[in-house]
């Protein structure tokens, strides 16, 4: 009864791979609306083309002992940045070269670097300044405006959110706003400014750029935090200033040493080469297996069908609970060895099976015997490996991770299928 439960259960993980690696589902029709079920592979920087930034942090200014904390602030305000951005699968990660400083940045499928550097070079440190003295002694030039105009101490630091509106009111601006809300503390400091600077201008500054110029002249002390950029923004414009309000501003100036775009015809050549790699592999040992094993090497193989399907799946939905895994060239290398090391379990508990008939042993004592006795063997050999997978992933690069969890996956999905698919399928024979 129980090995029947789990060759249904067996049937059901089949069925439901199958459905998750189709490349293409059909359309539903439930409760009559049409539903797409789309499980697409998420491909990396090298596979899919993007934009690659190598960045340095300025840390002339910095205190030698704070330029570490610094860099990874910066760090975290760009991932920040890259995540509202809406890249997905973004890899943001920092590294030290000597004195220097770097942060590096992946964004699969973006094609535009410019847009990208533009986006996360920007230091956006946003301040509102009043302006010193009379609006008859400060001209309107716009290179004079630093000498007209002094911090109030507002700053994007009081910022609470940043979102694009649409102005309709053609007298100010009809187009794309950044519409800003204020924490409380900056609810009372923007209260505060603006009713000591009644009819005169409270201008803008991004990055000690003036923005909404000339600047609006306040009306009226404005209670409640919240007012609106206006400039000659373009959606797009709009959009990428909400981001780095909402992101914050970088603790240190980035210089931008490098932007590049990769294109998706080497990654589509690299993935071709590696599904044939891959078929290849699986062929080979499908071959051997039968050829050495018989019978029992026979139903190695479907459980090695199983096993490639259920990967596929996990690669494509992590079980539905964590993340898909981008797949980039190190993590097909990282499945392709996996392919391998599927049959390692195989053949440990193939061998103790023979040992047992060879000492008389029925073949069904002799299926539970190889199971029991092989399975030291196998828990060993396959958490060395997932010690050591944690360990590249705990140490390595990107690019050494993805090829730790493709790795990891793999050691841990051939240990399901050789305990339970396998010895469900022998007994299912021997019976």
């Amino acid at each position: 009864m129980a090995s029947r439960k789990i060759l249904w259960f067996i049937v059901f993980v089949i069925l439901l791979s199958i459905f998750i690696d189709l490349p293409k589902l059909p359309n539903f029709n439930i409760l009559g609306k049409s539903m797409r079920f789309d499980f697409p592979l998420k491909l990396g920087l090298d596979l899919q083309g993007g934009t690659q930034l190598v960045l340095e942090a300025q840390m002339d200014k910095i205190e030698p002992q704070n330029r570490d904390s610094a860099l990874e602030s910066a760090k975290n305000v760009l991932e920040k940045r890259v995540n509202l951005y809406g890249v997905s699968e973004a890899v943001v990660q920092s590294s030290k070269i000597g004195n220097q400083r770097r942060i590096l940045i992946e964004l699969p499928g973006l094609k535009d670097a410019s847009s990208a550097a533009q986006l996360v070079g920007k230091t956006a440190q946003l301040d509102f300044r009043e302006m010193i003295g009379t609006s008859s002694e400060a001209t309107q030039s716009a290179v004079a405006l630093l000498d007209h105009f002094r911090p109030t101490g507002l700053t994007g630091a009081d910022l609470k959110k940043a979102q694009v509106t649409f102005g309709s009111d053609t007298r100010v601006q009809a187009g794309p706003q950044v519409a800003i809300e204020f924490t409380s503390e900056g609810a009372q400091k923007f209260a505060e400014i603006t009713k000591r600077n009644v009819n005169k201008p409270l201008a803008m500054f991004l990055d000690d750029i003036p923005i909404s110029w000339p600047p609006p002249v306040v009306q009226q002390e404005i209670i409640g935090g919240s007012a609106v950029i206006t400039g000659q923004f373009t959606t797009q414009e709009a959009k990428e200033l909400a981001i780095q309000l909402n992101a914050g501003a970088l603790p240190v100036p980035i210089k931008i040493l490098e932007q590049r775009s990769i294109g998706p015809t080497l990654g589509q050549e690299s993935v071709n080469k590696s599904l044939v790699a891959g078929i290849i592999g699986l062929v080979i040992v499908a071959i051997y297996m039968g050829a050495y094993y018989g019978v029992l090497g026979l139903v190695a193989d479907g459980a090695l069908v199983v096993y490639t399907l259920l990967i596929l799946a996990i690669f494509k939905t992590g079980l539905f609970i964590l993340p898909p895994v981008t797949l980039t060239l190190a993590g097909i290398a990282g499945f392709v060895l996996s392919i391998g090391m599927a049959v390692d379990a195989n053949i440990l508990i193939f061998e103790r099976m023979k040992e047992e008939i060879r000492w008389g042993k029925s073949q069904r004592s002799a299926l539970e015997l190889g199971f029991t006795r092989a399975w030291s063997s196998i828990w060993a050999s396959n958490v060395s490996s997932l010690m050591t997978a944690a360990i590249l992933f705990g140490m390595g690069t990107t690019l050494i991770k993805g090829f730790a969890i493709t790795l990891s996956i793999g050691v841990l999905v051939s240990m399901f299928t050789a305990i339970v698919v396998t010895r469900t399928f022998l007994r299912l024979i021997i019976h």
